[in-house]
């Protein structure tokens, strides 16, 4: 079965979007809350410029219209996965639970661009 898109999220929710939680949020929120090391802070910023620098950011996103959730496109997005791999083990480190969700179906579609889809939420 081909799967085309996956989505890397928390168990808890958004107090925004009421979903769960997407994979740099639950970093940003460890932060915020001194759960996460000043080291490994760097390490999750460091990825997350790098996601900044290198995807389009939807425009509702941007503009702080944050009722959507995002995901990846599997067909285009091995190396994303790969770039995310230090959240991961950070994630992993601090023992924070989370899911990879594949999906091929994802909800309205708001966004999309070669590599990620926005859903309204």
């Amino acid at each position: 079965m081909k799967l085309k898109y996956v989505r890397i999220q928390g168990r808890e929710l958004s107090y925004i979007t009421k979903a769960p939680k997407g994979v740099f949020a639950m970093c940003w929120r460890m932060i915020y809350d001194g759960v996460m090391s000043e080291e490994d802070g760097e390490i999750f910023k460091e990825t997350e410029k790098w996601f900044v620098e290198n995807l389009p950011e939807p425009p509702m996103c941007a503009a702080g219209d944050q009722r959507v959730i995002c995901y990846f496109k599997t067909a285009a997005t091995d190396h994303m996965l790969t770039q995310l791999q230090p959240v991961l083990d950070l994630l992993d480190k601090y023992e924070h639970p989370y899911d990879v969700v594949y999906t091929n179906y994802v909800g309205e579609i708001v966004y999309e661009d070669a590599y990620q889809v926005a859903v309204k939420v």
